[in-house]
């Protein structure tokens, strides 16, 4: 199975009963740290704007805010959304591998919080020193309108493609002792479904869900080819 039709195949689990509640999770817990970045960024722009004595300081900071706000979700969406997926991959890892690998599922353990928490922050803090890192050369290419676009791509499209297999990955590796056995090409084709998939409104929602359940697919048929010989 290669990434493309281990998608494929997990978009109809995505809506199972089980799957449905991680993304109605995710999404929920999400949106309430946007919501907090929003409310904070509305004081700290408010106190700011009111200690320079500038005139309407409240209307000011929240059209700030606002602005602030929509920035923070178009660039950080994908940082939060993984993150917040990391404490739940265990429930879609299962839902999958018991309707659809019986066999390999006996090897899948729960990963302690600790482990989630420095996956999560891990993978959070990756994810914004690349993007970081990426941004001065986007500049350069801004004459070209679209050449930003796809550098951005291709750096999360790597950066994803590491995360999602890791997800299920881990939960059959003890410690992640062993390598992962997806290969960098089918890593960076999963990565770059899902990040061109982030780009889209309302259809980024999804997007990180189904590429988690697309991982575990493409994990679990190559422990099961190897498992059969």
């Amino acid at each position: 199975m290669n990434a493309l039709s281990a998608l494929v195949r997990a978009l109809p689990a995505v809506f199972s009963p089980a799957i449905l509640r991680v993304l109605l999770k995710t999404v929920a817990i999400t949106l309430l740290v946007f919501v907090a970045l929003g409310w904070a960024g509305y004081f700290a722009l408010d106190w700011a704007l009111d200690r320079s004595g500038w005139r309407d300081a409240e209307e000011a900071s929240a059209l700030g805010a606002i602005l602030i706000g929509l920035l923070a979700g178009w660039f950080l969406f994908r940082v939060v959304a993984l993150a917040v997926l990391q404490f739940f991959a265990d429930e879609i890892v299962i839902a999958v591998e018991k309707a659809h690998f019986p066999a390999t599922s006996a090897g899948t353990r729960a990963l302690p919080l600790k482990q989630d928490v420095r996956n999560s922050l891990r993978g959070a803090g990756r994810a914004i020193l690349v993007n970081v890192v990426a941004a001065p050369f986007a500049l350069l290419l801004i004459f070209t309108a679209i050449g930003p676009a796809i550098l951005f791509w291709f750096v999360n499209a790597v950066l994803l493609g590491r995360e999602l297999t890791d997800m299920p990955w881990l939960r059959h590796c003890a410690d992640g002792a062993a390598d992962c056995p997806i290969g960098p090409s089918d890593r960076f084709v999963l990565g770059g479904a899902v990040a061109a998939m982030m780009m889209v409104p309302f259809v980024n929602i999804l997007a990180p869900v189904l590429g988690a359940a697309g991982a575990t697919f493409l994990v679990n048929s190559r422990l099961e080819n190897d498992q059969n010989g």
